[in-house]
């Protein structure tokens, strides 16, 4: 028997960071995402990529977050901070995820997004065995996008938060391109 779903309003948002790293030609990079035995919907496995994101610790700066988040992920520390989204970004998980993805605890997440310029060499990108293996492979592979791409290619239940991610850092492939 199934238990009942936990009421959506009663739940509150997981507080995350989600980074756009962009490379010298401004596109992202996003990494395709290891099928996922605790997957929030399974629509991740039909639209697996996504940018680096994960959870802010208890009394860690966003900042700091975002740094660690993109290094356990990817191998990446080659940046330099290029903006800040102004505002949290939401997004609620579908129905049937409620009461089951990110432990239950949770309706969805509350991120503040960061965008980066990736300052390193490609060969230090790293997403199989991130920190010479030191934290679990989160993603089996990755590429560099437009930014404008992205939402097309992430799970649906996240693209209105991606859209507004794109809105938010919608200036910077230009700086890249037109220097």
């Amino acid at each position: 028997m199934t238990s009942p779903r936990p009421d959506r309003q009663s739940l509150p948002y997981r507080d995350c960071v989600g980074v756009a790293i962009f490379n010298q030609q401004g596109n992202v990079f996003i990494g395709r995402r290891l099928a996922d035995r605790d997957a929030e919907d399974r629509s991740e496995v039909e639209a697996p990529w996504q940018m680096p994101q994960g959870g802010i610790d208890k009394g860690e700066d966003p900042l700091r977050a975002a740094l660690r988040e993109l290094h356990e992920e990817t191998n990446i520390t080659s940046v330099s901070l290029l903006a800040e989204a102004p505002e949290w970004i939401h997004y609620d998980l579908p129905d049937e995820a409620l009461g089951i993805a990110l432990k239950g605890k949770y309706r969805g997440q509350r991120q503040r997004w960061f965008a980066f310029a990736f300052t390193g060499k490609d060969s230090e990108i790293d997403v199989l065995t991130p920190g010479a293996g030191k934290y679990p492979a989160e993603f089996d592979a990755w590429r560099w996008e437009r930014l404008s791409h992205v939402p097309a290619l992430i799970v649906p239940f996240k693209k209105d938060a991606y859209d507004r991610v794109v809105a938010a850092f919608a200036d910077i492939p230009q700086r890249f391109t037109h220097t």
